[in-house]
């Protein structure tokens, strides 16, 4: 399917150190990724191999994109056909799909055979070749039961993935992927395309690809459509903003949206109906937001708080109780309905799912990563949840976190100074579990508990919450044999 270089031939790119030499030489390069599996690549290869005699000037390279995964991993291809321009050694343009007009137009325009907004009419691509190529290509399209012309490779999407964006896009007659929600936009374009389908009076559901970027970049791949909004119509992607905005001003949306069978809106109701961006049922939707809102801290788990079912949920079980929190908790073994829609609502496949004022928060490791860094009690402080913490509270807590409880410079394997490398080893010496608190990372506690405690240096090992004293005195029990037993009382 080719030969020799520039000069009306293509030639096939065997490695990346080739494609980057002729890169640097700034020559006007058009590279196309194809694989041997997808009949629309070699439809579009036909057409390549024209252009590359109309343009003999330029170099026309070829790049089976499963066998170079490198150059294809560079360039961001997730489906072919996908061309890539070059000029002076720059990506200047690109194209995904079997478009013959559009890679005839893009050719002329990197080669400077045209001025921008004008079409191109290469011989090769004349009143007969062009339209006869296109024909064959769209067909294949067709036959294969996609509207998209183009192949996803086999290096792309998970089962797992493809399969949630498959029921996402199922889960109305007319989905919108956007960047926000209908009532707050986050783009222009977005929001042309909601107006659009206002206007039309159709209900139509939405996701926000803002907040999960595993749908927004496999979406990419899936649809093989690079950019958003993304509208489909019956599982059938009809394209984006520049598309939706010439068939609405054509008429050519609303007879697709009949010939589809959707259902348009009475005129009394004013606007479009905006269906949940979820699929699920008015009456599940509204179940589950009662759920969440039913406490100000929800976790949905498996198990009951006494009887977890998973560790997962154990853990923010406990992370809550030591939280000190009140919580109310859904069995999610209990009920498969709430089980399932919860992950669509959400966006969020496992269990445990913990909210708070009904906002969620997220499952075990994150509840246990906010834990440690405080920023889970932020939260229900903020929230209202747990009255704000004062420094008599916080150094309360921390003596109570361990039975033998000792603040010191340092850590036990790192000790900082003397006198608490001394306690450490008698506490050692003597079998003794103990937890620990480095008064150096915390200048508040430091200051806080001299005089909390009424104890002006440090060490100071704490017992019950109880303060037994600093270095010389642990010593002297030690050395009396009476720290275990003190310790142990």
């Amino acid at each position: 399917m080719g030969g020799g270089g520039a000069g009306g031939s293509v030639k096939d790119v065997q490695s990346k150190g080739e494609l980057d030499g002729l890169r640097q030489s700034g020559a006007t390069l058009i590279l196309h990724f194809w694989a041997s599996w997808c009949e629309a690549s070699k439809q579009m290869d036909q057409v390549f191999s024209h252009l590359s005699t109309d343009f003999p000037n330029s170099h026309f390279l070829r790049v089976e994109a499963e066998e170079q995964p490198e150059i294809s991993e560079e360039y961001s291809v997730s489906a072919v056909p996908f061309f890539v321009f070059f000029k002076d050694g720059k990506v200047v343009d690109k194209l995904e799909g079997a478009d013959p007009s559009s890679l005839a137009n893009k050719v002329a325009k990197v080669t400077g055979s045209i001025n921008p907004g004008e079409a191109a009419a290469p011989a090769s691509l004349g009143m007969a070749a062009g339209p006869t190529v296109l024909e064959s290509v769209q067909d294949l399209a067709k036959a294969n039961g996609s509207s998209q012309m183009g192949n996803q490779l086999q290096t792309g999407l998970d089962d797992k993935i493809k399969k949630r964006l498959q029921q996402l896009i199922d889960s109305h007659p007319v989905m919108l992927f956007m960047k926000g929600n209908p009532e707050e936009p986050k783009c222009g374009f977005s929001r042309k395309v909601v107006d659009i389908l206002k206007d039309e009076k159709v209900k139509f559901g939405t996701f926000d690809i803002l907040a999960d970027n595993e749908v927004r970049e496999g979406l990419k791949k899936f649809s093989k459509w690079p950019t958003f909004p993304q509208l489909y119509c019956k599982g059938e992607l009809l394209g984006g903003c520049d598309i939706a905005i010439a068939m609405h001003e054509s008429g050519e949306l609303k007879e697709v949206f009949r010939d589809h069978g959707v259902d348009i809106i009475g005129t009394e109701q004013g606007t479009g109906g905006i269906l949940e961006p979820t699929g699920l049922t008015a009456n599940l939707n509204s179940r589950l937001q009662s759920l969440i809102n039913s406490s100000p801290v929800m976790l949905f788990m498996k198990g009951k708080p006494g009887e977890p079912k998973c560790g997962f949920s154990h853990k923010v079980v406990e992370i809550l109780k030591q939280e000190k929190v009140d919580f109310e908790s859904f069995d999610i073994l209990s009920d498969d309905e709430v089980r399932q829609g919860l992950k669509v609502y959400s966006n969020w496949s496992s269990y445990p799912q913990l909210y708070i004022k009904g906002e969620l928060i997220g499952g075990s490791d994150i509840a246990l990563e906010m834990q440690k860094s405080g920023e889970l009690k932020r939260i229900l402080t903020e929230k209202g949840i747990i009255k704000e913490e004062t420094l008599e509270d916080h150094l309360k807590s921390l003596i109570s976190s361990s039975p033998v409880m000792l603040f010191m410079k340092g850590t036990p394997d790192n000790p900082r100074c003397g006198f608490s490398s001394k306690v450490v080893n008698a506490l050692k010496e003597e079998g003794i579990d103990f937890g620990s608190f480095d008064i150096l990372t915390n200048d508040e506690v430091r200051q806080g508990l001299k005089v909390f405690s009424n104890w002006p240096t440090f060490p100071q090992l704490y017992y019950k919450g109880e303060l037994i004293g600093g270095c010389d005195i642990v010593l002297e029990l030690r050395n009396n044999g009476e720290l275990k037993a003190t310790l142990s009382e």
